[in-house]
């Protein structure tokens, strides 16, 4: 951003274009213009205002920004037709806001020691046409305090200075009844001092803020996720009654129950018939090995016997257990086959900035207390 004063023959040049004054003149503010001869580039021509003024104005001196200058405007109860004392017109930053809020039956008076940043912000005042609500005088007014015509005629009174504290009687005496004090000092040390100078002086309402100013950034971004859904026809997605499922998986149940009680009971007694015929031959050969062979080889096919035994009802244990496992398959339901689809959503988000200004300074405000 640039500020531009329009002249009859000049021109605005950048790595954009060029813009000859001439072409703005007559255009609304707001308005987008494209470059002359031919360029492709373009500016948005902006209505000046006390804030765009801020962002682009030579600095002569370090000036206060958006959050303290609404802080200060606001305590201090600015309004059309107030009046209003200011020390330390740096580079006219405050100034201007200050002057807005006045405008336009209100008054400005604001003082500067140093005498080269009195004329340029003399200078800019003229330029801007502000001489009838800004007065802007050479004054060292900590050491020389406000002049005695001001005394009792002012609404406000701002400082910016070392020692806000040795100025404080002569802003009391400046004040009208209930005017309000501001002062800006960039150390507490000066904040204290001049908050015990107040409250001397007869000033309520002491209050201290410090302002930090965070932006936050917003974009439009796109989410990438993905949606589940049954792998099913569209027709059968459809929302299921709860209380006839419930009814329809016990029935089937009952059934499967009944079907599978006389299968139990006939491989029951096919497997008790089969466990008899093994004993009885168990016990034949355990009689004829005992009269052929020794004890001892007889207490080994002994063992043999036991073992073959214990692994025929091992084998009976387990193909009733896989037959178990069968009949519960056959009785569940089928499973849902599931499959995962990307998509996008459309969001905004809000980000605080990576760059956040630090600390500037402190804003004391006080008011002149006034009996009854």
């Amino acid at each position: 951003m640039k500020a531009v004063y329009i002249t009859p023959k000049g021109r605005f040049e950048n790595r954009f274009g060029v813009f000859k004054h001439q072409s703005w003149v007559g255009k609304p503010f707001g308005c987008k213009v494209v470059a002359d001869a031919g360029g492709k580039g373009w500016v948005y021509l902006l209505r000046p205002t006390p804030e765009l003024w801020t962002q682009v104005l030579r600095h002569r001196t370090q000036i206060l920004y958006l959050a303290d200058i609404s802080m200060v405007v606001m305590q201090l109860d600015l309004r059309p037709g107030s009046v209003v004392l200011e020390s330390g017109t740096g580079s006219g930053s405050l100034t201007h806001s200050l002057v807005r809020a006045v405008a336009p039956s209100g008054h400005v008076h604001t003082f500067e020691f140093h005498a080269g940043r009195v004329e340029d912000a003399a200078a800019e005042f003229q330029q801007h046409g502000l001489t009838k609500l800004v007065t802007v005088k050479q004054r060292d007014i900590m050491e020389n305090g406000f002049p005695d015509t001001l005394h009792g005629q002012a609404d406000a009174v701002f400082l910016d200075l070392p020692g806000p504290w040795k100025v404080v009687p002569s802003a009391a005496a400046c004040l009208r009844p209930n005017g309000r004090f501001c002062g800006f000092s960039p150390c507490i040390e000066q904040v204290q001092r001049t908050s015990e100078a107040l409250s001397s002086n007869g000033f309520t309402d002491i209050l201290t803020y410090e302002c930090l100013l965070r932006e936050y950034e917003v974009h439009r971004e796109t989410l990438h996720t993905t949606v589940r859904l049954a792998d099913m026809p569209a027709a059968k997605r459809q929302r299921p009654n709860n209380k006839a499922a419930a009814e329809q998986a016990a029935a089937a149940a009952a059934v499967a129950e009944q079907a599978a009680a006389p299968e139990a009971g006939a491989e029951g007694e096919a497997k008790e018939e089969q466990g008899a015929q093994a004993e009885g031959e168990a016990a034949k050969e355990e009689e004829a090995a005992k009269e052929e062979q020794e004890k001892a080889e007889g207490a080994v096919t002994e063992g043999g016997v036991g073992a073959a035994a214990a692994g025929a009802g091992t084998g009976a244990g387990g193909a009733a257990e896989q037959d178990k496992k069968e009949e519960e398959g056959a009785m569940r339901p089928p499973a849902k086959r599931v499959s995962l689809l990307p998509a996008t959503v459309q969001t905004v988000s809000c980000r605080p900035s990576l760059e956040a200004r630090g600390h500037t300074g402190y804003l004391i405000f006080a008011r002149k207390f006034v009996c009854g």
